[in-house]
């Protein structure tokens, strides 16, 4: 009963608003920071930039492998203490890699900032929202990645004002206060949790209690789909500017058409939020699977001028299949075992992810602009997983929330 109180009495917007800003930060001081700092860490450790990248995706990968463990953790505990643990990590990662002088300091930041996207990132977020609201949480998962769809918005300037104001260690420092001073207290903020009562898994989605063959099929098929759209996210992120310049357009072209991904992102995710929250969430990732390969086809057949076009429905995509990666295994299975389950299923996608850029880079170099055709199958073959998976009763059905027992 105490739980209950407590957590009406933050109600879903403060959580939303410290949730949201945190993820910001974490998001902009982590994955966002390569691509503004890796060139001037690189020159003054004497080192290539791709050394930064090659230790981002070791971050990413050890964030990944911590997942399931990460999950279990918040399904048993509630994510409050864990994700204030996680700034704590950014902070000693940030503040290690602003003393490092060399590879082996580079690496060890880098491995304490997994570490630290591991616990601090978007599934914990998720998960740490299912256990305070049960299947209720899909408009406060909706809500986080509004707010935080701007952590490059933010971050990339702020980064690069810093760099240039004070060099890069101290912009490390800086973030590394940040999260001290602002992050924790507000992950701090968060309700408490119990452990969930197993009796209250709600019925809802496309098998309320599914047999052990059927859950273990539905999350092979999630994960497989999460798998192919971060191949696809982070790929053609890294390609972008330049796969547009191949079909036509001028560097100034495509960086303008590349400035349409944020926002087109967060205008999706305002769709969500309103219209599309009324379906069944399968319908969102259906659509959101489909953005790429029409943008792709519409790039191919019209040339340049369909740039913007093509930047728009990418952006949009990737705004909505985030929301999906809490959702659909939010509707699927419910709030009991939900953190575990995220993480599990988002294992594959971080590998994809982290090898996505090098991968599309290697076919754009032999396939030229077939490397696009490339992602539009990738996008496609999730579309077709996603008709595998079968939507039950309406997510809006009224049920009881997890843990929230009066």
């Amino acid at each position: 009963m105490k739980q209950v109180l407590a957590e009406r009495a933050a109600g879903p917007l403060p959580v939303v608003l410290a949730l949201g800003t945190t993820q910001t930060i974490a998001w902009a001081s982590s994955y966002y920071l390569p691509a503004v700092l890796a060139v001037p860490i690189a020159r003054d450790l004497g080192l290539a930039a791709t050394h930064v990248f090659a230790a981002l995706s070791g971050a990413l990968i050890l964030s990944g492998l911590l997942g399931p463990r990460v999950g279990h953790v918040i399904d048993r505990f509630g994510g409050r203490r864990l994700l204030a643990s996680s700034n704590a990590v950014f902070a000693v990662g940030l503040l290690l890699l602003s003393v490092a002088h060399g590879a082996a300091l580079l690496i060890a930041a880098w491995m304490l900032l997994g570490i630290g996207m591991g616990m601090g990132l978007y599934e914990a977020a998720f998960a740490t929202l299912a256990r305070i609201y049960g299947t209720r949480a899909r408009k406060a998962i909706t809500g986080i990645t509004l707010i935080a769809g701007f952590a490059s918005t933010v971050g990339w300037p702020l980064t690069t004002w810093l760099d240039a104001e004070y060099g890069w260690r101290a912009a490390c420092q800086i973030w590394a206060i940040i999260h001290v001073c602002l992050a924790l207290p507000l992950n701090l903020s968060l309700p408490r949790a119990t452990p969930l009562d197993h009796a209250s898994q709600p019925v809802s989605g496309a098998s309320p209690h599914p047999g052990r063959q059927s859950e273990t099929f539905a999350m092979g098929v999630l994960a497989y789909i999460f798998a192919a759209a971060s191949f696809v996210s982070s790929g053609v992120s890294a390609i972008l500017p330049s796969m547009l310049v191949a079909f036509g357009t001028t560097p100034a072209q495509a960086l303008l058409a590349g400035t349409l991904v944020g926002p087109a992102q967060v205008g999706a995710r305002l769709l969500e939020a309103g219209l599309l929250n009324r379906f069944h969430p399968l319908l969102s990732a259906r659509l959101a699977v489909l953005m790429n390969p029409i943008g792709v086809v519409a790039l191919i057949a019209g040339g340049s001028l369909f740039a913007p076009v093509f930047a728009v429905l990418y952006g949009a995509g990737n705004g909505i299949i985030t929301i999906a990666r809490g959702t659909l295994p939010l509707i699927l299975f419910g709030p009991v075992g939900f953190g575990k389950r995220v993480g599990m299923i988002s294992l594959p996608s971080r590998l994809t992810g982290a090898a996505a850029p090098l991968m599309l880079g290697l076919m754009v170099e032999h396939f030229g602009r077939g490397a696009l055709w490339i992602s539009a199958l990738a996008s496609v073959s999730a579309f077709f997983a996603l008709l595998l998976l079968h939507a039950g009763p309406s997510p809006s059905t009224p049920v009881p929330a997890g843990g929230q027992n009066s």
